[in-house]
């Protein structure tokens, strides 16, 4: 049976709500009463849509995957891959600045769950991979896959600690550093 569209506009909301709070205060400190309070549903809609708050953690961070992956596909069409992985950094300069900036809650999700084998670690693990995936892809184009993909986790690297030293007020400094160094991992030679 298919959701109706009043369902899904409900569950969406939820985790939009959730998403705000978690990115807030963290995973631990929300609890599921401030969610329904925020999202103004009722507890039985809230079960409904998530029996656990694990599964509701998951949803987030799923969503938020695919929203920062969409944001990505729509900013680099036809270009070299030195300028798509200017783009994604130039992504994360943005995002610092942003309302929307609270460190990255896929990271704050692996710091609060641990276990690698519990599926709010497994999820936002997932998202980091994606990353680290999509970079190695755009780099296979132009040097060997074994250097892109060891490239790509360089790079990875250089996103966190940057996005690390932007918590700490000093994103725009982070960046350009991490974009100087990425741009030496990056460079094309004729080198094996």
């Amino acid at each position: 049976m298919a959701s109706s569209p009043a369902t899904s506009d409900k569950r969406q909301h939820i985790v939009e709500t959730a998403y705000a709070l978690f990115k807030r205060f963290g995973f631990h400190a929300t609890g599921i009463d401030r969610i329904i309070a925020e999202a103004e549903v009722a507890k039985m809609t809230m079960y409904r849509h998530f029996p656990s708050k694990d599964g509701l953690i998951v949803a987030v961070l799923n969503w938020r995957a695919q929203r920062f992956e969409r944001q990505l596909d729509q900013l680099a069409h036809e270009a070299s891959a030195r300028h798509k992985i200017r783009v994604i950094f130039d992504w994360h300069q943005r995002w610092f600045h942003g309302a929307d900036f609270h460190g990255c809650i896929f990271a704050h999700a692996l710091a609060e769950f641990g276990d690698p084998t519990h599926p709010v670690f497994k999820a936002a693990a997932a998202q980091k991979a994606g990353l680290k995936l999509r970079m190695q892809t755009i780099l296979e184009g132009v040097m060997p896959a074994e250097r892109a993909e060891s490239a790509s986790a360089a790079l990875l690297m250089l996103i966190e600690g940057a996005t690390l030293m932007a918590q700490m007020g000093r994103g725009d400094d982070a960046i350009a550093d991490a974009w100087k160094a990425a741009s030496t991992i990056i460079a094309v030679d004729d080198t094996p």
